[in-house]
């Protein structure tokens, strides 16, 4: 039988990394300002995140404009739905062996 701890995927490790894809899996897409609103972190906390997230495949980036502001916009990957279902089921895992 496997450990559940070795199942973890460590790109979720932080909690702004969870919170971003909690956010995400239950939006179509998200834009910056209102995931740093709902996560209460700085630009450049979030952004630092988002980079990491994105450079692992889990989320992508799409950047447009609103007028003339610039409006960028994140989503989940289906390869970043797939590992974070997988992290949260660990998780779950991990929450039941300990009972």
């Amino acid at each position: 039988m496997s450990n559940p701890i070795e199942n973890l995927n460590k790109i979720f490790d932080s909690r702004v990394r969870l919170g971003i894809m909690s956010a995400l899996m239950v939006n179509e897409s998200v834009n910056f300002n209102d995931l740093k609103e709902l996560l209460v972190i700085t630009d450049g906390n979030l952004a630092s995140h988002l980079k990491a997230l994105e450079e692992n495949g889990a989320i992508k980036v799409q950047k447009g404009f609103i007028g003339r502001k610039t409006n960028t916009t994140y989503a989940v990957t289906r390869t970043g739905e797939k590992a974070f279902k997988g992290h949260l089921d660990a998780l779950e895992k991990m929450i039941r062996g300990t009972k």
